[in-house]
């Protein structure tokens, strides 16, 4: 791997050679070149408003004399070979180091371990009354959820739960805010919402609602085992609801 690297290094060095040769033995191309620095360099150092135009005319007076010589062809075209080649794996490494736990890295396979259902005691759960609120990022076990939220964005996964084969339920009241419910692909839903004002979006179709409510069935819901019924209540806001 050494060796290749350095075979590379040495034919870069080479062009890079043969570039400025050529540059210094055409002196029109040289006198270009010349020029488009100038200007850059003079209006950097101006105190003109607009700058744009003397940029670009510069970079036009560099790039045009670089793409007139053939040394500068070779350059790119051997460049971009060895990315071709060799540059997916070195990024694809960079990217494993520098991003290890940026979000689209974080794409793990989770099974979720089931059990009989068990007798429940009361519990209490506490949501905030502002801010934004997501329900399910972490493997959970599955319960009714019944939330009011004053305002804020609102997300509900329920791929990291197992639903029971039976009627599911998700209430939710709420004063302002877009709302994200996100469903295993195969589960019957019946969503029933009220809005002052807002739209839903549902099976791919987007429904403007104003003071109404809405009762729509997904087209699966009668054939399926697994059920979902989402009653909503929210004043100003958006609800989307996705199968994943």
């Amino acid at each position: 791997m050494k060796n290749r690297w350095r075979a590379f290094l040495f034919i870069e060095a080479v062009l890079v050679l043969w570039l400025i040769y050529q540059i210094t033995t055409h002196l029109f191309i040289l006198g270009m070149i010349i020029l488009g620095l100038f200007i850059f360099f003079s209006v950097q150092s101006s105190k003109k408003e607009n700058k744009t135009p003397y940029y670009l005319i510069s970079l036009f007076l560099i790039l045009f004399s670089l793409f007139s010589l053939t040394s500068f062809w070779v350059f790119l075209i051997v460049n971009g070979v060895w990315l071709l080649s060799e540059g997916k794996s070195h990024l694809k490494k960079m990217d494993n180091r520098l991003f290890k736990h940026a979000p689209w890295n974080k794409k793990d396979m989770i099974v979720v371990d089931t059990v009989e259902k068990m007798p429940k005691n009361g519990k209490k759960i506490k949501y905030e009354w502002l801010g934004n609120t997501k329900i399910g990022d972490q493997v959970y076990e599955w319960d009714d959820i019944n939330l009011s939220v004053l305002a804020g964005d609102t997300i509900i996964d329920l791929g990291n739960t197992f639903l029971p084969k039976s009627e599911n339920f998700v209430v939710l009241r709420k004063g302002f805010g877009k709302t994200r419910i996100l469903v295993p692909t195969g589960t019957g839903i019946l969503l029933e919402h009220h809005t002052l004002n807002g739209k839903v979006i549902f099976e791919g179709e987007t429904i403007s609602l104003s003071n109404e409510t809405l009762k729509i069935y997904s087209k699966d819901y009668d054939e399926s085992t697994r059920k979902l019924k989402i009653i909503t209540s929210v004043f100003l806001g958006d609800l989307e609801v996705i199968s994943v």
